[in-house]
């Protein structure tokens, strides 16, 4: 278990072997990398959830106070990172099936959850600072964090799932040993949905 929490860890700088040992689909293998794939599911859900126009007005109604905007967070947080584990996930494997991929969906769950680590980590060391210096102002229409402050944090956030994006296609491609074009391939046909799915529910 401990070689699976440093290799979340790893992931950020060698991703390559990290995928490449998922190739191992064993029970065995699977529980021990069961805690380390639910805290990032969790903290990647929440860093999701934390950038929708929902939270952005959560203390526009004044029942919300802070207590109540976190447990908010977390409760949808984790069913936001849940939901697309298993969800996308399913897409994913779905998509590398494919392409000619002989693996199990649990193995495609376990490449997104890893690939989704600097979500996670964006959480843990965006979100910090970003309260220190504008507090409740991010979950408030109009609030101070809409200057040009606010927007590099804003910049910040999405060049984290931008880097999970890059694992992401990483991943597939270590852990089928593909090329990268296949690799590429396989991902936009598996994030194409909700993709779609977010601009629709955006412009509505």
């Amino acid at each position: 278990m401990r070689d699976w929490w440093l290799r979340t860890l790893l992931v950020l700088q060698r991703p390559r072997p990290v995928f490449v040992a998922l190739r191992d689909d064993t029970k065995e293998t699977s529980a021990d990398m069961a805690e380390p794939i639910l805290l990032v599911v969790i903290l990647a859900g929440i860093a999701g959830v934390l950038t929708t126009g929902t939270a952005a007005r959560l203390m526009d109604d004044s029942s919300f106070d802070a207590g109540l905007t976190a447990i908010w967070a977390f409760l949808f947080g984790s069913i936001y990172g849940t939901f697309g584990y298993f969800v996308v996930g399913a897409l994913l494997h779905g998509a590398v099936k494919a392409f000619g991929s002989l693996g199990s969906y649990r193995r495609s769950r376990h490449v997104l959850a890893f690939a989704a680590v600097p979500m996670a980590l964006s959480l843990v060391l965006l979100w910090p600072v970003k309260l220190s210096l504008y507090g409740s102002a991010w979950f408030r229409t109009g609030g101070g964090d809409t200057g040009s402050g606010g927007g590099v944090f804003d910049l910040l956030t999405y060049l984290f799932f931008l880097w999970a994006l890059v694992l992401l296609v990483i991943g597939v491609r270590s852990v089928h040993g593909w090329p990268w074009t296949r690799a590429l391939a396989a991902t936009a046909l598996a994030l194409a949905a909700p993709v779609a799915a977010g601009f629709l529910l955006t412009t509505l």
